[in-house]
């Protein structure tokens, strides 16, 4: 089934609710009006009623179905300032509280937070900053995880058969071992949202031992805890690309691992490689990048590409809607 019709029937009929905390973007309108009329979804847009409901109807959009909450003028505005005081621990006044919710993405969070929403999608005119650091500082990270990452779908073929995750391509500049080994545990719990059973390769530019530095290190100390504290992962590293993807390459350099010649969750060792590996899949390979998707916080945040069309909204959104079916 192609993947974005599985997730689809996941999340039909649940009556999820999602965030655009920019409503006023012509990517979100198109991506949000299809999410409604298609009934996946219920799209929140937060500011002026007046003014959205507006624009809804210049656009040729029914607002019947859309949720808008206006900061300025909110019945639960004074809740949701105690609330967030309370959750910022007594780093921020309730005076500086109320200015933060003004803005959108704060508001946002806030309502996803507080369960008035299932998820929040932003990004499209906002910065990765903008997005990450209210869902870091009111949502937080899910028990146990100490870091959020991000995670790229990469999608190749007739109905979507070729499907991998590629993660950190988008938070962590140059993760220390325990913090891949979350990125590695939060990218496997991805694949198995895309009904994809991981299998986990810690990338390195050495396979076993063939190559020495700190880095190498860092890849096989990280795999190592993923292996202690989740033995059910199939995980191994650290492991060169050619290594974790090539069966006939596997045999001849990592010959005992499970993973080598069969992975379909590759980590990467810092940022850099990640970002730049994925751009390379889409780009000369034709695989479609579908993400950052947010991962290891206790509700679903997902952050847009500046650069994003109407389409990855759409994909986006629905895959937020079925993180928070988890």
């Amino acid at each position: 089934m192609e993947l974005f019709e599985s997730l689809k029937q996941k999340i039909s009929g649940k009556g999820l609710k999602i965030v655009f905390p920019e409503g006023t973007d012509a990517r979100i309108l198109g991506a949000a009006n299809r999410l409604n009329a298609d009934g996946l979804i219920t799209p929140v847009f937060i500011g002026n009623v007046k003014e959205v409901t507006e624009t809804l109807i210049s656009r040729g959009i029914n607002p019947e179905g859309f949720e808008i909450y206006d900061p300025e003028n909110c019945g639960r505005f004074e809740t949701m300032t105690e609330t967030f005081v309370e959750r910022r621990k007594g780093k921020v006044t309730e005076e500086q509280a109320k200015e933060l919710l003004k803005d959108p993405n704060y508001f946002g969070t806030m309502l996803v937070y507080m369960k008035i929403a299932d998820g929040m999608v932003s990004g499209a005119i906002h910065s990765t900053a903008d997005t990450v650091r209210p869902a870091l500082q009111i949502i937080k990270t899910k028990p146990g995880v100490k870091s959020v990452s991000g995670a790229f779908i990469m999608v190749r073929g007739r109905d979507d058969n070729e499907k991998y995750i590629f993660g950190d391509c988008a938070i962590n500049i140059k993760p220390d071992a325990p913090t891949l080994a979350d990125i590695a545990v939060a990218s496997a719990e991805t694949a198995a949202l895309f009904d994809i059973d991981p299998k986990v390769a810690m990338l390195s530019f050495s396979t076993k031992g063939s190559g020495k530095s700190e880095d190498v290190d860092n890849v096989v100390e990280a795999t190592k805890l993923v292996k202690e504290d989740y033995p059910e992962i199939e995980i191994d590293g650290e492991l060169q690309f050619d290594a974790a993807f090539v069966p006939a390459v596997a045999r001849q350099k990592a010959p005992d691992s499970t993973v080598a010649g069969r992975a379909n969750v590759f980590i990467f060792p810092d940022i850099q490689s990640g970002n730049i590996g994925y751009k390379i899949a889409q780009r000369l390979g034709n695989f479609e990048a579908i993400g950052p998707i947010l991962q290891g916080l206790n509700a679903p945040v997902s952050d847009l590409s500046r650069g994003s069309n109407e389409e990855d909204v759409y994909k986006l959104a629905i895959i937020t809607a079925a993180q928070a079916l988890k």
